[in-house]
């Protein structure tokens, strides 16, 4: 019987996946059926986001609410873009 290879997800992945139960009534069995992934690991991965956020409040910062989590994961992924376009760019220029 072959052995699996383990699935790794990106952290903003799992942020998001995480803030799907966070921040709405769903469960987190409702979620990971719609992503497709263990409910289970979907459950770690809520338990640790809730510790981060509760880690913040006490250090004085308030965690991101939903607009704002959704234009840093926006603006990530753009600069992700660009540096990929720079990167393109430089190697044709050379």
């Amino acid at each position: 019987m072959p052995l699996r290879k383990r699935r790794s997800y990106a952290t903003e992945f799992k942020v998001e996946a995480a803030h799907r139960v966070i921040d709405s009534d769903r469960t987190t069995a409702e979620v990971a059926r719609e992503l497709g992934i263990d409910a289970g690991m979907l459950s770690n991965w809520v338990k640790d986001e809730r510790r981060r956020d509760a880690a913040a409040e006490v250090q004085g910062d308030k965690p991101l609410d939903a607009a704002e989590r959704a234009e840093l994961l926006r603006l990530r992924r753009q600069v992700a873009e660009l540096e990929k376009d720079n990167a393109f760019l430089s190697k044709a220029s050379a």
